[in-house]
C-alpha cells in the first residue's frame, strides 16, 4: 500500500471526502437538529478550521519551509512554534474541521461516519510517511517534540 503514500494532495482528499459525503447523505435518515443550529455549527467548525489551517500555513511560511507535503524532502526547517505547539498537524486538524462543518450542514450520519476514514486515511497515507522522513532528517529534535507534541490534538 507504500503507492498511496503522500500522492494524493491533502487538499484533493478534502474534497473528495467532501464530495463523498455529500453522496452518502441520502442514504441514511437525517439527524434532527433546526436549520438554524445546522448553520450555527457548521459556520462555527469551518471557521475554526480555515484559522487553524492558515495558522499552520503561515508558520510554515514563517520558518520558509514547504506547505506541500507530497515533498517532505523539501522541508528546510522543524517548526515547533506556534500552532505547532498544539498539534503536530494543525493543516489537518483545519481539514477534518472543516470536514465536520459539512456534516454539521447535511446533519447526516452517513456524512459523518467517513470522517474516521478520513482520519485514518491521512494517519496511514500523509502523517506516517511524513513522520518517518522528519525523525530521518531531523532526529533526536523530530522525537522530542513528537513526545511534547500530539499528532492531531
Amino acid at each position: 500500500m507504500q503507492a498511496l503514500e503522500l500522492k494524493i494532495p491533502p487538499v484533493v482528499l478534502v474534497a473528495l471526502f467532501a464530495l463523498a459525503m455529500w453522496v452518502v447523505t441520502p442514504w441514511l435518515p437525517a439527524l434532527a437538529l433546526p436549520v438554524g443550529w445546522r448553520l450555527l455549527l457548521a459556520g462555527f467548525f469551518a471557521a475554526a478550521g480555515v484559522a487553524i489551517a492558515l495558522a499552520g500555513v503561515l508558520a510554515f511560511r514563517r520558518a520558509n519551509t514547504t506547505v506541500d507535503p507530497r515533498v517532505p524532502e523539501q522541508s528546510s526547517s522543524l517548526v515547533v512554534r506556534g500552532i505547532y505547539r498544539y498539534s503536530r498537524n494543525p493543516m489537518y486538524v483545519g481539514f477534518l474541521l472543516l470536514l465536520t462543518a459539512l456534516g454539521c450542514y447535511l446533519m447526516s450520519a452517513a456524512a459523518f461516519a467517513l470522517l474516521p476514514l478520513f482520519v485514518w486515511y491521512m494517519n496511514r497515507f500523509q502523517i506516517a510517511p511524513e513522520e518517518r522522513f522528519l525523525r530521518q532528517k531531523f532526529g533526536a529534535d523530530y522525537q522530542a517534540y513528537c513526545k511534547s507534541v500530539r499528532r492531531w490534538l
